[in-house]
C-alpha cells in the first residue's frame, strides 16, 4: 500500500502555516492526503460488507458514502474507513495511509464462499476544507483536457467542513482538481485543524485495542437499526449503558504562559508526552497528536484520557527532551471539538 502517513503528503504551504490555517478557517485550504483505497466488487459485495461493517451499507444509495468501522469479534476497532457505493454491486473503501493492508486482510479473513473481489486502487486523495471549498473544487474540477476525480465526497469536520476528491493521481498535481481560492496547507496547519475538529486517525488516536466509544466514533460510524455485524455485541452493550467508558478522547490546550518546569516557554510537547492530573498524583494519558494553533496561540493536542479527568479541567503535560531535560507545562483538558 502507498501513502504519506497521518500527516498527508504533497507540497508544503509556501506562505507559512498560519496562512494555510487561515485559509482552512476563512476560505479554502487544500492538501494531498495519504489515503489507501480499495474496491469491493461482485454480486455478494453489498451483503458481505453489510455483515462486516458497523454502518448500514445496504441502505447506502449509489453515489453516496458513509463512515464506518471494521471491528474485531471482540468489538475493538480494526479499521476506521469511509465506504462509497459506486454501483449496486461495487463499493470503494478508503482509509488512513498505511492501513489499507489492515482493511484488505480483515475483509479477506471472513470472505468464505462470497462472490466478491477485493482490489487495491492506486488513487490519491486531494482534500479541501473551508467555507469556500465547493468554489475551489468547481474552479478546478473538469478543466479541459484534465481527467477529473472519480469520487467527490463531502466531509463534515466540525468547523472545517469540505470535500475530498479521490481518483488516479492527476498529471498536473492537486492544482488540476482544485482552483482559486484554495491555498496549499502545510502539515502543521492541517494537523491543527484536524485536532481542533477532534477527528481521530489510525496509528495515533486509533490503535490496537481502541473502543469506538473512547474516540467519539459511535455516532459517526455505527447503525443500531441494521442487522448483525462482526463486533456488534460490545458496541451495543456500551450504548445501552450510555457509552460510559474508562477513557475518552479530549483536547489538550498546552501552555498559555504557565511553565512549571522547562528550559523555555517556547518548548512545545511532543507526541507521547504524558498528561497528568493537576494534583500530580495520576497519569491520565498521553498526547497522540500535537500542533500549534494560530487561533489559540498555544499548542493543541489530542489525548485519550482516564475518566478521572472531566473536561474542562486543569492538567499538566510532562516529557523528557532529547537532551535529557525534564519539562512540565500547565495545560487544560477541554471537550471536543474545539471549534464549532
Amino acid at each position: 500500500m502507498s501513502g504519506a502517513g497521518p500527516d498527508g503528503g504533497g507540497s508544503d504551504d509556501p506562505t507559512g502555516p498560519d496562512a494555510g490555517y487561515r485559509a482552512l478557517r476563512d476560505s479554502a485550504g487544500v492538501r494531498v492526503l495519504g489515503r489507501d483505497v480499495l474496491r469491493v466488487l461482485g454480486p455478494d459485495a453489498a451483503t458481505y460488507l453489510q455483515g462486516q461493517a458497523s454502518q448500514d451499507l445496504e441502505a447506502l444509495a449509489v453515489g453516496s458514502s458513509a463512515e464506518s468501522l471494521l471491528l474485531s469479534p471482540q468489538g475493538k476497532v480494526e479499521a476506521y474507513v469511509r465506504v462509497s457505493r459506486t454501483a449496486d454491486d461495487a463499493f470503494v473503501i478508503d482509509t488512513d495511509a498505511g492501513f489499507g493492508e489492515v482493511v484488505d486482510a480483515r475483509l479477506r479473513r471472513f470472505r468464505l464462499r462470497v462472490k466478491a473481489e477485493i482490489e487495491v486502487l492506486p488513487w490519491v486523495c486531494v482534500a479541501v476544507r473551508g467555507p469556500r471549498a465547493a468554489e475551489a473544487v468547481a474552479a478546478g474540477h473538469g478543466a479541459v483536457g484534465t481527467p477529473g476525480p472519480v469520487l467527490v465526497l463531502p466531509v463534515t469536520w466540525p468547523g472545517f467542513a469540505g470535500i475530498d476528491l479521490l481518483g488516479p493521481a492527476p498529471d498536473g498535481g492537486a492544482g488540476s482538481w482544485v482552483g482559486p481560492p484554495a491555498v496549499p496547507c502545510a502539515a502543521e496547519a492541517w494537523e491543527a485543524a484536524r485536532i481542533e475538529a477532534g477527528v481521530p486517525v489510525s496509528g495515533r488516536e486509533i490503535v490496537e485495542g481502541t473502543i469506538a466509544a473512547e474516540v467519539g466514533l459511535v455516532e459517526r460510524t455505527v447503525s443500531f437499526t441494521k442487522g448483525c455485524f462482526t463486533g456488534q455485541e460490545l458496541v451495543a452493550r456500551l450504548d445501552a449503558r450510555g457509552s460510559r467508558v474508562a477513557r475518552s478522547l479530549c483536547a489538550v490546550v498546552v501552555g498559555g504562559g504557565t511553565v512549571l518546569t522547562a528550559t523555555s516557554t517556547s518548548v512545545a510537547p511532543p507526541v507521547g508526552a504524558e498528561v497528568w492530573t493537576s494534583d500530580g498524583e495520576h497519569l491520565a494519558g498521553a498526547l497522540s497528536s500535537v500542533a500549534w494553533s494560530p487561533d489559540l496561540l498555544a499548542a493543541v493536542g489530542l489525548a485519550t484520557l482516564h475518566r478521572r479527568v472531566v473536561p474542562p479541567e486543569a492538567v499538566s503535560v510532562r516529557w523528557t527532551g532529547g537532551d535529557g531535560v525534564a519539562h512540565e507545562l500547565g495545560a487544560e483538558a477541554r471537550p471536543l471539538p474545539l471549534v464549532g
